[in-house]
């Protein structure tokens, strides 16, 4: 069968080959592939129409030899239950595998061996075989061990979230605080004089900006605000500061009274489920002439609950581009910017954020748009027990 224009040849072009093709020189050719802003636009359409046509496909295994790049990049996992897993973070690998294939990178996973939590071993042993070309670190800590391992080694990285004053500010994030003042604008705008926020532990630093954030923006407002914390293994410290069991059970209690808040931000999605729980617990509905409620991470099933959950979406692919373009600009020896860089959020609005109103009753209580019997969740996959703490208090971004 004869072969059409772009048809890939049988058996494997060469470099030859390709710049007889398009009358330029071998050097040519491999600045196109390597180095392309060295190459004039008209070369550089003229040399990769021919290394379509001819099919041909560098030899990945003897660039790096040359240059002593892996064309890998290592991204320390964040450890996370398979049966119960981070839909943030399974996003942001998502977006962080699709940014480095487009630069021609891959991405190696990697965590500290059985039996250890050291992250500073696992990160030596894989700089020590020279697997890969420099790090992607998430959930960054004050004071993070990571952070200042991988600067006194001097290898290349970057991380999803802000690095510590007299650290390499080699960061993406987005603004937390920015973002839960967003919100509080949108509950203000609806009416809402009285609001709550229900976040996670102080220690980590994302959840402490978002509290921050709201509170700060209340004030600004003049509205009456209230913050709830709540510790990883899901008790909650009130404004009494007495642990009062489960999630559930003190956004049930912030709700009593008649200077009950009218609207609740929580600090994730998976804190916006236990408020869903709660709200309903006590006979009240979601949205227009109810509670409003807000989440934040937009993950999936914002939009599987009823009504929708409003939340602020993060830029997870414009997030992974900027950390993997900051990453090379380090392993290719290129300037780098002295400081991170803070992405714009977006808040998504759905039927959960409605006007201001009275105390609506409701006996309804599904979460995704099944009833269930007073005090049940509906099929939802998990516990609603009021002893029991949701997902809201593992560690990571999600809660």
């Amino acid at each position: 069968m004869p072969e059409g224009p772009h048809r890939p040849r049988r058996g494997a072009a060469t470099i030859e080959e390709v710049a007889r093709a398009a009358g330029v020189s071998r050097q040519t050719v491999s600045n196109t592939l390597n180095a392309p802003q060295r190459v004039r636009p008209e070369t550089l359409e003229r040399v990769n129409a021919a290394i379509r046509e001819l099919g041909y496909q560098p030899d990945q295994s003897a660039r790096s030899l040359r240059s002593g790049a892996r064309r890998t990049i290592g991204y320390l996992a964040p450890v996370d239950d398979p049966l119960d897993p981070n839909p943030l973070m399974a996003g942001f690998l998502e977006a962080l595998v699709d940014a480095a294939g487009a630069a021609g990178q891959r991405v190696l996973l990697f965590r500290p061996g059985q039996g250890t939590a050291d992250p500073a071993a696992a990160i030596d042993e894989l700089v020590a075989a020279r697997q890969v070309d420099g790090l992607v670190l998430a959930d960054v800590l004050h004071e993070d061990v990571r952070i200042a391992h991988a600067a006194r080694l001097g290898v290349p990285f970057v991380s999803f979230g802000r690095t510590g004053p007299g650290q390499p500010q080699h960061w993406v994030d987005i603004g937390n605080e920015a973002a839960m003042a967003e919100v509080v604008r949108h509950l203000a705008a609806l009416g809402h004089r009285r609001i709550g926020y229900l976040g996670a532990a102080e220690e980590l630093p994302w959840m402490a900006a978002r509290r921050a954030g709201f509170l700060a923006e209340a004030d600004r407002l003049g509205l009456s605000a209230v913050a709830t914390g709540v510790d990883r293994a899901g008790a909650v410290d009130g404004a009494g500061g007495e642990a009062e069991g489960s999630v559930t059970a003190s956004v049930r209690a912030l709700l009593r009274g008649p200077d009950r808040p009218t609207a609740v931000a929580a600090g994730s999605d998976l804190l916006a489920l236990d408020v869903y729980e709660a709200v309903r617990a006590e006979g009240l509905v979601i949205g227009p002439g109810g509670v409003a409620v807000t989440g934040f991470h937009d993950t999936p099933l914002c939009r599987h609950l009823h009504p929708g959950l409003t939340s602020v979406r993060l830029p997870l692919r414009a997030i992974a581009t900027a950390l993997v373009g900051r990453l090379l600009d380090q392993v290719r020896g290129r300037a780098v910017p002295g400081e991170g860089l803070e992405l714009p959020t977006e808040l998504v609005v759905r039927g959960s954020s409605g006007r201001s109103g009275g105390a609506e009753r409701s006996g309804w209580s599904g979460w995704f748009g099944e009833p269930g019997r007073s005090g049940e969740p509906g099929r939802s996959g998990r516990s609603g027990r009021s002893g029991e703490p949701g997902r809201s208090g593992r560690s990571g971004r999600s809660g």
